[in-house]
C-alpha cells in the first residue's frame, strides 16, 4: 500500500488556531537536521527491501515504491540545498 504524503499540522509545528509556535529547541537547523535524517532513513529502507528482493522476500513492485521513496526524497533535499545556496549568494551580493 502507498502511503499518503503530508505536511500535518504538528509536523509543521502549527497550533489548532493556525499561529506558528516558536520554540527555542526548534531551530532551523534541528528542522534540516531531522529532515536529512528521514532522507537517509529512506535510502536504507530502499536498500534493505533490494536486498530482500534478492533473496526472495519481496516484490518487485515493493522495491519500486522504496526507491521512488527515495529518490523523490533525495531529489527534495537536493532542491532545499540549492534554494539555500541560491538565498546565500543572494545574500552576499546585498550591498551594506
Amino acid at each position: 500500500m502507498i502511503d499518503k504524503v503530508s505536511l500535518s499540522p504538528t509536523a509543521l509545528n502549527i497550533s489548532s488556531e493556525g499561529k506558528s509556535k516558536v520554540d527555542k529547541k526548534n531551530s532551523f537547523a534541528d528542522l534540516l537536521k531531522g529532515y536529512l535524517q528521514n532522507v537517509n532513513q529512506q535510502q536504507q529502507i530502499a536498500e534493505n527491501t533490494i536486498n530482500k528482493f534478492l533473496v526472495g522476500e519481496a516484490d518487485v513492485h515493493q522495491v519500486m515504491i522504496s526507491l521512488e521513496k527515495a529518490d523523490l526524497s533525495f531529489q527534495l533535499m537536493m532542491q532545499i540545498r540549492n534554494k539555500l545556496i541560491e538565498a546565500y549568494q543572494e545574500i552576499m551580493r546585498m550591498q551594506v
